[in-house]
């Protein structure tokens, strides 16, 4: 066999290696730690009619459990005002890309949002406070692969104000 052939066979085996490697079956719930949470209603702003807009959020850090490094894992936050069954909002984000998190390691902050929320004409801190305001909870679920969503945790959204 010449170099240039010998050089071609090993990169391929190389790149199949590889591949088959991230093809391996990971229970994602069981590597994946939710890390670092913070919640609470993230000022979205003021509408074109002027009323403030306040909508759940919450900010996650994962951190890999495991002894492997894991890539490509996609993030879905469900938020769902409390008592209620029907989805209030979803935010769907590739947590981890191709760049695998390290055994050990804690990925940057996750952030997730609804898109909708409350809005009105009073102060946000009034909003927050008002007699009608109902409380909201996320539950984030995370992918890798082919496999399902699972889920990861649940929270309370905090009734903090949050600017960033």
């Amino acid at each position: 066999m010449s170099n240039s052939v010998m050089r071609w066979t090993m990169v391929l085996l190389a790149a199949l290696v590889g591949v088959a490697g991230c093809g391996r079956n990971v229970e994602i719930e069981k590597v994946l730690q939710v890390t670092d949470v913070q919640s609470g209603w993230y000022d979205a702003g003021v509408l074109p009619d002027g009323k403030n807009k306040l909508v759940p959020s919450i900010s996650i850090k994962l951190k890999n459990v495991s002894s492997e490094p894991i890539a490509s894992v996609q993030i879905m936050a469900v938020f769902h005002r409390v008592n209620e069954e029907e989805a209030w909002g979803e935010h769907y984000v590739r947590a981890i890309g191709s760049d695998a998190l390290a055994p050990g390691d804690t990925s940057d902050d996750i952030v997730l949002r609804a898109g909708l929320g409350y809005t009105g004409t009073d102060s946000r801190l009034s909003m927050l406070r008002h007699s009608a305001f109902i409380d909201a909870t996320v539950n984030v679920f995370a992918k890798h692969g082919s496999r399902a969503y699972v889920r990861l945790a649940q929270h309370t959204i905090d009734r903090d104000l949050l600017t960033r």
